[in-house]
């Protein structure tokens, strides 16, 4: 099987048609979808299974799969106290091009609707009990053990990414060790947690980070919303207070000052003013 894309293209399954690569998946020893319920977004499709589960369709080019192979979601399975769906059956392909495997999971549906798209323009409203679910399980994550690295935006996170990503964006020849490396989802924004009640999905990148990445990258993913983003660094301050969580708060703002920032994009002005503070606070 084969998605059909012009040379050049780059794939992106919100616009692209994927009626043949759920084809293959009903083809599979899976379950059959409900085409009603199709969610796209730009490297996966899902869709509600009639035997009241999820599949979770993912593409991901074959020079980014990893020594550890590709089994997030089936490995995030054997966390504890992490809330999220139950893990139930995968299948794997080669696409037929040879440039690209496919993943197909199988898991229990969410206990709620996802809060929204990656990053928010409105308060989502949630309750102290949420916030309470969700740092049980961010806290819970953190203090297990794996040998999975993680993969933010599907590059895998060394020393050295780090180093590049900040000196980069900010100059100078400041120290950027990394103190800490702990679990991390490496995808956490709010297209990836449910409400009202807290579970957290989308597992395919986790695994060691530096310290605080699961937190900044929230973090920036809530600047559109001044109150929300305060929320997140209220709930997290352990992580944003820690050497290692200012390092990932530069890491996570280089990519929005980046060199395809848009210049309205409302998140700007917030990161520019949290990277001064935390320039001067680590003496750079």
């Amino acid at each position: 099987m084969t998605l059909s894309v012009p040379a050049g293209q780059a794939v992106d399954l919100r616009v692209q048609a994927v009626d043949e690569v759920l084809d293959h998946v009903e083809r599979s020893p899976l379950t059959r979808f409900d085409r009603d319920t199709v969610v796209r977004k730009r490297r996966s499709v899902g869709a509600r299974t009639g035997r009241d589960t999820w599949v979770r369709v993912e593409r991901r080019p074959v020079e980014k799969i990893g020594d550890l192979g590709w089994n997030g979601t089936e490995c995030a399975a054997r966390l504890t106290g992490v809330a999220q769906p139950e893990w139930r059956a995968c299948v794997v392909w080669r696409d037929a091009s040879g440039d690209a495997m496919w993943r197909a999971d199988e898991t229990g549906l969410l206990p709620g609707s996802p809060i929204g798209t990656a990053v928010l323009s409105e308060d989502p409203g949630l309750p102290d009990a949420w916030w309470r679910a969700c740092n049980s399980s961010l806290d819970a994550l953190a203090a297990q053990r794996t040998s999975r690295v993680a993969s933010p935006d599907t590059e895998t996170i060394t020393q050295a990414l780090v180093t590049e990503t900040i000196q980069s964006a900010f100059g100078g020849s400041f120290d950027t060790t990394v103190e800490q490396w702990v679990p991390a989802h490496a995808d956490l924004n709010w297209a990836n947690m449910s409400a009202p009640t807290f579970s957290l999905f989308d597992w395919e990148d986790w695994g060691n980070a530096p310290r605080g990445l699961d937190s900044a990258s929230l973090w920036a993913s809530s600047l559109a919303v001044p109150a929300l983003a305060d929320r997140v660094r209220r709930e997290r301050y352990a992580d944003f207070a820690s050497r290692d969580g200012m390092l990932m708060t530069l890491f996570v703002c280089s990519k929005i000052l980046g060199p395809h920032a848009h210049p309205q994009d409302p998140r700007l002005e917030p990161v520019r003013r949290m990277t001064d503070q935390i320039v001067q606070e680590l003496g750079m």
